[in-house]
């Protein structure tokens, strides 16, 4: 419950997005080594993130009994706060151990995304003043489970970054931060009330909506553009085949407020992101 592993695939899709390019460019894989840590650190960044998230926010009183979302195990007293915190830090020490082990492939730039990757996931909310609670979560999600962990994980392989995984990384971005204003639609009430002031609080739900339909209808374009302006690989269409995937999800947050219709959209959107991934991945695979 703590990991919340309807959002991991924020962690492992861009992984996958980022290293089947370097395939595709390479013509192989460069470290095997290097996938599996880059994916081992990735998973568990999110899941301190999540934990870290999970103390803060019971620590702040945010996290109250009227919210719709799933049970938090602080806030309900299923976990003790100390044993959250002490998971937080294993978890993201096995990161640090991941990222130590990248270095010694790819240079100590790995480190500093690293370093920077586990202090987005702590300030989310904690800290003196938590990005999360002043309406910036999802510009956060944009950089660091879009551009930051794409294009590193294309940089672990082959030691550069080229405008394809860029391009590729601003739409993985995006599913990946439509995940995030699911959540914070759904919560939007509890969040005011707690002085929470997320993006969705602060646009409001029909701007929230908007904002989700243009995240989710802006990856498949940004996929299209991306693949014209480099001329291809083609075979990465392939990502298009996940477009039906959308419909629930993006009728249930336009048109409904109750938790569970929204937690399943949540799920849903993480569901899109996987299949969106796993498409373009394997098209670049294909094309390779």
């Amino acid at each position: 419950m703590a990991a919340r592993v309807r959002t991991l695939p924020a962690a492992i899709a861009p992984v996958l997005v980022g290293t089947a390019t370097a395939v595709y460019v390479a013509g192989e894989l460069p470290r095997v080594g290097g996938f599996f840590a880059a994916l081992l650190g990735s998973v568990f960044i999110q899941i301190g993130t999540n934990l870290a998230n999970d103390y803060s926010d019971a620590r702040r009183g945010a996290d109250t009994t009227d919210r719709l979302g799933p049970v938090r195990v602080t806030s309900s007293g299923l976990v003790a706060p100390q044993r959250v915190l002490v998971a937080t830090w294993v978890a993201f020490g096995v990161a640090v151990a991941c990222g130590i082990y990248l270095a010694t492939l790819a240079g100590a730039v790995i480190l500093l995304i690293g370093a920077l990757s586990i202090a987005a996931g702590v300030l989310y909310t904690g800290g003196p003043r938590p990005y999360g609670y002043a309406g910036l979560g999802e510009v956060f999600v944009f950089l660091f489970f879009g551009l930051v962990a794409v294009n590193g994980s294309y940089y672990v392989q082959v030691e550069r970054i080229d405008s394809l995984a860029f391009g590729l990384s601003v739409a993985v971005g995006m599913l990946s931060t439509a995940i995030l204003v699911v959540n914070n639609v759904r919560d939007i009430e509890t969040d005011r009330r707690a002085g929470k002031q997320t993006l969705a609080v602060r646009l409001g739900r029909t701007q929230t909506r908007k904002l989700y339909a243009g995240l989710v209808d802006g990856a498949y374009v940004v996929l299209l553009a991306t693949l014209v302006i480099k001329g291809g690989p083609w075979w990465a269409l392939l990502g298009l085949l996940s477009i039906p995937l959308p419909e629930r999800p993006m009728r249930a947050v336009q048109t409904r407020t109750d938790g569970a219709t929204l937690n399943a959209a949540l799920a849903g959107t993480g569901v899109l992101l996987a299949a969106f991934s796993l498409l373009v991945s394997l098209g670049l695979l294909i094309a390779s």
